[in-house]
């Protein structure tokens, strides 16, 4: 029996959820087929979901078809939700990506299948609303292989009951040499024919295509069939126990729920897991398993290589987490690029409201909920103001309490421009450490990235570990703003402990104040987030884009253009081009597309502008100070950044 898990994608309004519908109806898993528009669908059971009208959560579903196994994903089409979808690409053997007949190729579309490529998901395409004025499935196919894959291939009439025809034979062939000389001889065994197709399919060499109408539930029964004869799975239930976390979720008694995907062996409630998080070692009892099938969840006593399940159990597990066999974790495309303040009403205690948005970051980490303690407030990142507005709806029905948001700004952040080294001293009485850090540069995007260069007979191994571990427990403010420091290479050069007097917290002061005070001498630099850009728009209307690029501070490659149209792509300030679309769709009259995916961060256009705005006074900060704590004559005093080199112990 085949266990698969599939994830549904699509561009906002595709047919994705309706689609989903269908394939639980034809299934026999659902008695009755749901619609968005009339709000009752199977796997929008959030009320959120329904009053939207939008898929925000990525649900799962169970369904059967001839004796196999099949666990369905339906995740979110719009931009804000993107971290939500990319959690489930994770853990999906195969993915669907419907694509409108009538719109064609889409923004969300081409990022999802970025993403998919980047996992290397086994891939099929569905063309749906067929049935629509307008709609053309030939056209849409040849937008897939313009804008996406040229190794897109048609099944509809070309594949059926297990039996590849000509044209399709004539396609495999042509992309592989084994095959085009089995077709030139004439071979014609369907089993061989069907083993090649179902490899080619597995190992993303061929994306098979098919098209019908979801809400007429045409091609729906024939798409099913074919996804059962191309679909093929390994499950090894023999091996040891390897699984990798996709989401955190709560019951409504706020009981923690891990959901898994068995990637090998069996897991057994009562068995022991062992995993790593935050920097510490986790050794804990599965005390409950569930099958979930929409809103509904089946106790189970077993789960086995291949199923998707939900274990409690597991405190401190986070998603992209591998467990048993899998001991890494995943990391994430999609990365907020907006933050906002949390606005509760001064009655509410603030621990209460921390605590609830402490539990929402465990279920969407890309939040990083952050308490300024200085500031006695409450941060969040998002994506967009859509999911801001779905968070006070969250908030107010699973915790009872009524939030707001402050004007979402842009998430900056700083780094250096030239090598340093930094120095830090922390010596009140009875407690002792030093930490000297080279900080380099590093490449966008990097991060921060840590290693040694002390001999453990200067520092001993325990205390290097501390410096490092102190190091990535939290972000560190840049000096020009207050924001994150990324893209930085820290170096350990050397460090001094006491016998007596060191304490673990005393690394963790010195290593950050060598940080600050190696960026107080730094060439700081501002950074902010870009949108990589792909515009298609009439001949006529490629000025008036062109100019708006550069009036928002970005850039641009040649045009592609045709007798008709131009596709402009480039990279443009998210801060100069996050409203962009609204005015795009209103001068081309919604006959243009905009696509725009987060870029990275790159040197910030207007940093002086910036940097008055915010108003940042690093001295004002004092959980992120660059002063270094000397002892003398029986006390701690402390030593301005600016000093405290000279009166470093190790030089």
């Amino acid at each position: 029996m085949k266990r698969i898990t599939i994830g549904l994608f699509a561009h906002v309004d595709a047919g994705k959820t309706t689609f989903a519908e269908q394939l639980l109806y034809h299934t026999n898993s659902i008695r009755s087929r749901g619609r968005v528009d009339h709000k009752d669908a199977f796997l929008d059971s959030h009320d959120i979901e329904r009053a939207r009208g939008i898929t925000v959560f990525a649900d799962q579903a169970m369904m059967e078809y001839k004796g196999d196994s099949y666990y369905l994903i339906d995740t979110p089409g719009h931009v804000d939700f993107s971290p939500e979808m990319e959690r489930a690409i994770q853990v999906i053997d195969y993915a669907i990506v419907i694509v409108s007949a009538v719109e064609g190729v889409q923004g969300h579309t081409e990022t999802v299948w970025q993403l998919l490529r980047k996992r290397r998901v086994p891939t099929f395409f569905f063309i749906n609303k067929t049935d629509r004025v307008g709609a053309d499935a030939d056209r849409t196919v040849e937008d897939i292989r313009r804008q996406l894959t040229g190794d897109v291939c048609s099944i509809t009439g070309s594949f059926a009951e297990g039996t590849v025809g000509e044209a399709l034979r004539e396609f495999m062939a042509e992309r592989d040499e084994s095959l085009l000389d089995a077709f030139l001889e004439g071979r014609a065994d369907p089993t061989f024919w069907l083993d090649a197709l179902q490899t080619m399919i597995r190992e993303a060499r061929l994306f098979p295509c098919a098209h019908g109408s979801a809400l007429q539930d045409t091609g729906i029964a024939e798409f099913l069939e074919q996804l059962w004869l191309l679909t093929t799975t390994a499950n090894e239930e023999d091996a040891p126990f390897g699984g990798r976390i996709y989401k955190i979720r709560h019951d409504p008694n706020g009981v923690r729920l891990t959901f898994i995907k068995a990637l090998s062996g069996k897991l057994k409630v009562r068995d022991q897991l062992q995993y790593e998080s935050g920097g510490a070692a986790h050794d804990e009892k599965i005390t409950r398993l569930f099958l979930v099938n929409g809103s509904k969840s089946q106790p189970v006593e077993q789960v086995a290589a291949g199923d998707l399940f939900a274990a409690v159990g597991l405190s401190a597990a986070e998603a992209g987490q591998g467990l048993g066999l899998l001991t890494d974790k995943l990391s994430y495309e999609s990365e907020p690029t907006l933050q906002s303040r949390v606005l509760f009403d001064e009655s509410l205690h603030v621990q209460k409201v921390l605590g609830a948005f402490h539990i929402l970051n465990a279920e969407d980490p890309s939040l990083n909920v952050v308490w300024n303690e200085s500031l006695q407030q409450i941060h969040i990142r998002v994506m967009g103001v859509i999911q801001l507005e779905v968070l006070e709806q969250l908030v107010k029905e699973r915790f009872g309490f009524a939030v707001s948001f402050g004007q979402p700004e842009i998430l900056y952040k700083e780094t250096i421009r030239s090598a340093v080294t930094g120095y830090g001293h922390f010596e009140p009485l009875r407690h002792y450490a030093e930490v000297h850090l080279l900080l380099e540069p590093g490449e966008r995007g990097s991060g921060i990235a840590f290693s040694s260069d002390c001999h453990p007979e200067v520092l001993p191994s325990n205390y290097q570990n501390l410096v490092e571990s102190h190091l990535y427990e939290r972000e560190h403010h840049g000096l020009l703003t207050g924001m994150p420091v990324t893209d930085l290479k820290i170096t350990l050069l050397r460090g001094r402990a006491h016998k007596e007097h060191t304490h673990g917290g005393d690394f963790r002061e010195a290593a950050f104040r060598a940080l600050r005070q190696g960026l107080e001498k730094a060439d700081n630099v501002l950074l902010e987030p870009y949108y990589d850009f792909k515009i298609k728009v009439s001949i006529d209307e490629m000025g008036r884009v062109l100019s708006d690029i550069q009036r928002a501070a970005g850039t641009f490659e040649p045009p592609q253009t045709t007798a008709a149209h131009a596709i402009i792509s480039g990279r443009v300030p998210v801060s100069t081009f996050m409203n962009y679309s609204m005015e795009f769709a209103s001068f081309t009259h919604g006959r243009g597309s905009i696509r725009c995916v987060f870029g990275g961060y790159d040197l910030c256009h207007n940093p002086e502008e910036v940097i008055e705005r915010l108003g940042y006074r690093k001295d004002a900060d004092p959980l992120y100070t660059s002063s270094s704590i000397f002892c003398a004559k029986g006390a701690g005093y402390s030593v301005p950044w600016d000093e405290a080199e000279a009166k470093m112990h190790l030089l």
